[in-house]
């Protein structure tokens, strides 16, 4: 469902809102005091459950991020991994508590409408902006799954060899796939439409996870099985035995914290789920992001460690590659991937969409014209990049280390900062100072994350995974 652009004029003077009020509830309902205006919402009735408000935000979690994990797992140890992955989490969490903060206090559930109270016009850009270039870099990594895994589908389904006929390069095939069925699918005028798609593609990556789960059973360690394609695909300067390493480094363990961040971004999609969440206030939101993170957290991590407890240090940044293509049951997962993503992707493209109508054409009415030419051109802009990089760890480690930040970093910072009225928390407060030291966090971290992926792409050791 498309939401109407809510009302600025519900602040107080100065920006300032009952802010005790604001802990108790979103929508007071006892009447302001005289003079006064209490920040209200925009006028929409929620009606969606707790239960279906965590499975939504979920689905907005759950990304194809979780195929590289079990690579980053591989460069940074086991035990080294999951205290990274609980601090991204623990850090999404709380940024998500800072918008749902300023949220209260104006009385906006839009992203890019916070950040024109935050910063002005200029804000609003570039938040539009981040959320682009989030969005574009998610669409990015879905088609990239496409390319690569559906020649091998297509190709075990008709006994061909994937390399060697026209009709089952990657390249043609997520072209076809563009037109076929992500664009018609984009082209509805409604999110909501797409809403059943949801379900659907949490069931598939959770049967992506049992699946990994049991093959880790059935192959024990899959260095030197016949079934795998690790021997082959190993760099002979890999360690390659079966020995889990619980704390290690390496140039490319600053890949694995941005594929991690990228991982749990959710945040453009955050208010919107509250705008519908049934008996809105900011403990009931905030519960429902604690428990869809918690539920990701959880998934991302058996993923990660029974992924890597396969292949060790062997384990591709596409984790799908290093199973046989012959085996049944992999052959449906690949299937069930490359359905989640598939749905997926054009859910991602309406943020997109719906950023740049409110920069390029913010006061004009619904056009057919303006809406499919904005689909068309974002998908062949998307084609575009997944055929031209050559590696699906490149798009994790580019935008997991600008948008990804951005969006659970800096954007709340700035928004705490600004809107929260100093009258109610001074700036040298401690809430406030939390904020700031959170913010800067994320600068230094889309600094040193850049920095190292830059120099390893010039010291020509950004493809020692194998590809």
């Amino acid at each position: 469902m498309e939401l109407q652009d809510p009302k600025m004029n519900g602040a107080l003077p100065g920006g300032a809102v009952d802010y005790r009020q604001e802990h108790e509830g979103f929508l007071p309902s006892h009447s302001p005091s005289p003079g006064r205006k209490p920040a209200q919402f925009m006028d929409f009735e929620g009606k969606t459950s707790f239960g279906m408000s965590v499975f939504n935000l979920s689905n907005a979690i759950m990304g194809s991020g979780i195929l590289g994990l079990a690579y980053a797992m591989a460069h940074t140890g086991v035990l080294f991994f999951l205290a990274l992955l609980l601090c991204i989490a623990l850090l999404s969490s709380y940024s998500i508590h800072l918008l749902l903060t300023c949220a209260g206090v104006v009385g906006i559930r839009a992203y890019e409408q916070l950040g024109q109270r935050a910063l002005g016009p200029a804000g609003k850009v570039v938040v539009a902006a981040v959320i682009c270039l989030h969005n574009v870099g998610a669409m990015s990594s879905y088609l990239f799954i496409i390319k690569s895994e559906l020649p091998l589908v297509i190709g075990t389904f008709l006994d061909m060899d994937p390399e060697g006929d026209w009709f089952l390069k990657g390249n043609l095939l997520i072209i076809i796939v563009s037109v076929l069925i992500i664009l018609p699918l984009a082209l509805m005028r409604h999110l909501g439409y797409l809403g059943y798609t949801s379900g659907l593609s949490l069931t598939c990556m959770l049967f992506f996870l049992i699946s990994v789960i049991y093959k880790k059973f059935q192959l024990g360690c899959a260095i030197g099985h016949n079934e795998t394609e690790v021997e082959r695909k190993s760099p002979p300067s890999l360690n390659t035995s079966c020995e889990a390493q619980m704390f290690t480094a390496d140039s490319q363990m600053f890949y694995t914290v941005p594929i991690m961040a990228f991982a749990f971004v959710c945040h453009p999609e955050v208010l919107p789920i509250y705008t519908e969440l049934c008996r809105p206030s900011k403990r009931r939101m905030q519960a429902v992001a604690n428990v869809s993170i918690g539920a990701m957290f959880c998934m991302y991590a058996l993923t990660a460690t029974f992924g890597y407890l396969t292949f060790y240090s062997s384990v591709e940044a596409e984790m799908l590659h290093m199973y046989s293509q012959q085996d049944l049951l992999i052959l449906c997962v690949r299937l069930a991937v490359l359905l989640a993503v598939t749905l997926t992707v054009p859910v991602v493209l309406f943020p997109i969409r719906r950023a740049l109508q409110q920069l390029l054409f913010p006061s004009k009415a619904f056009s057919w014209p303006r809406h499919v030419a904005i689909a068309l051109i974002l998908l062949v802009l998307v084609n575009v990049l997944v055929i031209c990089v050559p590696t699906i760890r490149d798009i994790f480690g580019v935008i997991g280390s600008t948008s990804a930040p951005s969006l659970i970093f800096i954007l709340p910072s700035v928004f705490y900062l600004r809107i929260v009225p100093s009258e109610v928390e001074p700036l040298y407060s401690w809430p406030k100072i939390q904020a700031l030291c959170f913010g800067i966090l994320g600068v230094l971290f889309m600094a040193i994350s850049l920095g190292f992926m830059f120099a390893n792409w010039a010291t020509g050791q950004s493809h020692v995974s194998g590809h």
